[in-house]
């Protein structure tokens, strides 16, 4: 879960910087922010496909329902999106583990 939490964090501020660095580059006609929203895209890119693989995994180790799985892993797409999903994904999985498990008997 670890992994997941950082990468919704860094996808998530990634994100968040791509979006004014596009505000300063079209909006505001800043002329430095076109080689810095040309870095944040390409690090955003390539650090949402570790996203992607750190979300589907924790989604098949919970066995979350595609629905769910989806909502996660697109929320690295809206920017702020990933910061609400992964705290209430981490609140979900820590009632989970906090449940005492049934323990069966050996017959």
């Amino acid at each position: 879960m670890t992994r997941y939490r950082v990468m919704a964090y860094v996808t998530g501020v990634l994100l968040v910087l791509l979006t004014f660095s596009m505000i300063a580059k079209y909006v505001l006609d800043i002329s430095g922010a076109a080689d810095f929203t040309r870095v944040v895209s390409i690090l955003h890119g390539w650090l949402y496909i570790v996203y992607l693989v750190f979300a589907f995994d924790l989604g098949a180790k919970a066995k979350w329902p595609v629905r769910k799985q989806l909502w996660v892993l697109l929320a690295g797409t809206v920017p702020t999106a990933a910061f609400f999903v992964e705290r209430k994904i981490s609140h979900e999985l820590a009632a989970q583990l906090a449940e005492p498990t049934p323990v069966v008997a050996k017959a």
